[in-house]
C-alpha cells in the first residue's frame, strides 16, 4: 500500500463534475484523513433545525444560522460539534473538551458541559452526521477529478452564509480555480 499523506484540515470542495446528490457544491472540511479512511463534515448544508431543539445548552455557543448542519450522509443520528478557538496554536492551551483538528479548528466533546468551553471558543457549529471514506476511496475520487483540495480557513467552520460558501472558497483561490466559482448551477440554460 501507498504512503497517504494526510488532508486533513483541508477542504474539499465538489467539481461541477461530481455526480452525487449528496455531496452538489459541497465543501467539506476534513477531520481526519489516513491509510484507514477519511471523515470530514459538510460546511454548506444548514437544516431547518435549530440547535437548541437537539443540543439546548450548545444553543447559545453556535454561530449564525444557529441550526444544525448535516454534516454528510453517514449517521445523520449522530452530532459532531467543530469549534475555532483563537489563539496562537498552542497545544498546551488547548480548552477541555476540545481536540485539535488543525490550527485552530478543533472537535468539541458535546459530553462536556458548555459552560466548560464558553469562554474559549470563538465559533461553534453542530453537524448531523458526516462525511465518511475508506481506505482508498477519496484518492480514487480525487483522481477521478471529483474534489478540489484548498486550503481550509477557520472562518469556513462558521461563514454566516453557507450558501455561498462554495463560490467563496473557489473565488479566494490564485489560480484557475477562481474561475470555477463562476461556473452555472444549470449549464443548460447557457
Amino acid at each position: 500500500m501507498t504512503e497517504v499523506s494526510s488532508l486533513t484540515g483541508r477542504l474539499l470542495v465538489a467539481t461541477p463534475a461530481l455526480a452525487d446528490p449528496n455531496f452538489d457544491r459541497a465543501v467539506v472540511l476534513l477531520l481526519d484523513h489516513d491509510e484507514e479512511g477519511s471523515l470530514g463534515v459538510v460546511l454548506n448544508r444548514p437544516t431547518p433545525v435549530d440547535v437548541g431543539d437537539i443540543l439546548e445548552g450548545w444553543a447559545d455557543l453556535a454561530g449564525e444560522p444557529g441550526v444544525v448542519f448535516q454534516g454528510g450522509p453517514v449517521s445523520l443520528d449522530s452530532a459532531l460539534g467543530v469549534a475555532v478557538v483563537p489563539g496562537d496554536g498552542d497545544t498546551e492551551a488547548a480548552p477541555l473538551g476540545w481536540r485539535r483538528v488543525h490550527g485552530a479548528i478543533g472537535l468539541v466533546d458535546l459530553e462536556a458541559p458548555p459552560e466548560l468551553l464558553a469562554s474559549a471558543l470563538g465559533s461553534l457549529r453542530i453537524f448531523a452526521g458526516y462525511a465518511g471514506w475508506g481506505p482508498g476511496q477519496l484518492e480514487e475520487e480525487l483522481v477521478d477529478g471529483a474534489w478540489y483540495v484548498v486550503e481550509s480557513e477557520p472562518g469556513d467552520v462558521s461563514s454566516p452564509a453557507p450558501e455561498r460558501l462554495w463560490r467563496e472558497v473557489l473565488r479566494r483561490q490564485r489560480n484557475e480555480l477562481a474561475m470555477v466559482a463562476t461556473y452555472p448551477d444549470d449549464p443548460s440554460l447557457n
